[in-house]
């Protein structure tokens, strides 16, 4: 009979942790578009089809955290469970939103060639931050959400406070979840982890473009009229600026 009770104490708190803490796992699925400007291996690839990558791998994530809640929601109404009561809940539904909000914009500013050069230099710092910002808060979600599950199942014959095996197994899960989190946002934070400038400059010579589009372009095109002189020195400071604003562009975290 314990046995048979321990069984389906296991086996509630799987439901549990498949269940509610589902959205919060499949937002964090997004690390990867964090890091995609990172990874050595992507360097000599061109900044316009890193931008899709980065723009696809968030899009896939978005829709499963979207697909995860709602099953979330469904679950909770076919077994009477309130909804939206814990902090849990409210935090993962903030992140959810300023996730889907990141996402539109960074695919106005960033991906479309709509916007201009200033809009972009202004917005990227606050683009970066707050990616980084949406990812250590779903980490935060995940901790509390399966914390939660753990203290709703595990009341009695074992109590979670007589830390069974179970708690234990899922409280080292969580300990991972930080330790992948800290990983994550040092390795986006880190120097010597970007995009190396020179890689930049000979994907601009290669494309014959600039990081941000064809703003370099035209200012030598206005120039055209000008004297030898003005025209290296045109030509020199749309170079700064496109290098400047590439480099910026790498701390990008959709």
């Amino acid at each position: 009979m314990k046995a048979q009770k321990t069984q389906l104490i296991h086996n509630t708190i799987g439901h549990h942790l498949l269940t509610d803490a589902q959205p919060d796992l499949s937002s964090d699925r997004f690390f990867p578009a964090i890091i995609v400007y990172r990874l050595p291996w992507t360097w000599k690839c061109s900044k316009v089809l890193m931008k899709f990558i980065h723009a696809g791998l968030n899009t896939i994530a978005m829709i499963l955290a979207i697909v995860s809640m709602v099953a979330v929601f469904e679950y909770h109404n076919a077994g009477n469970i309130p909804n939206m009561y814990s902090l849990h809940s409210w935090i993962g539904l903030a992140a959810v939103i300023f996730y889907s909000l990141q996402l539109f914009l960074g695919f106005a500013v960033f991906l479309l060639p709509f916007a201009p050069v200033s809009l972009r230099t202004a917005v990227m710092p606050i683009h970066v931050y707050s990616g980084l910002t949406i990812f250590a808060t779903v980490i935060a979600t995940a901790l509390m959400g399966i914390t939660e599950k753990l203290i709703f199942s595990l009341r009695s014959n074992p109590a979670y406070s007589e830390s069974p095996p179970e708690a234990t197994l899922v409280n080292c899960l969580g300990v991972l979840l930080v330790i992948f989190g800290i990983f994550i946002l040092w390795m986006a934070s880190r120097p010597y982890w970007k995009r190396p400038p020179e890689e930049n400059a000979k994907a601009l010579l290669t494309t014959g473009g600039t990081p941000e589009g064809t703003e370099a372009e035209s200012t030598m095109t206005d120039g055209g009229n000008a004297d030898e002189s003005d025209l290296r020195s045109n030509s020199e400071a749309a170079r700064k600026q496109n290098l400047k604003l590439d480099e910026a562009g790498q701390r990008s975290t959709m």
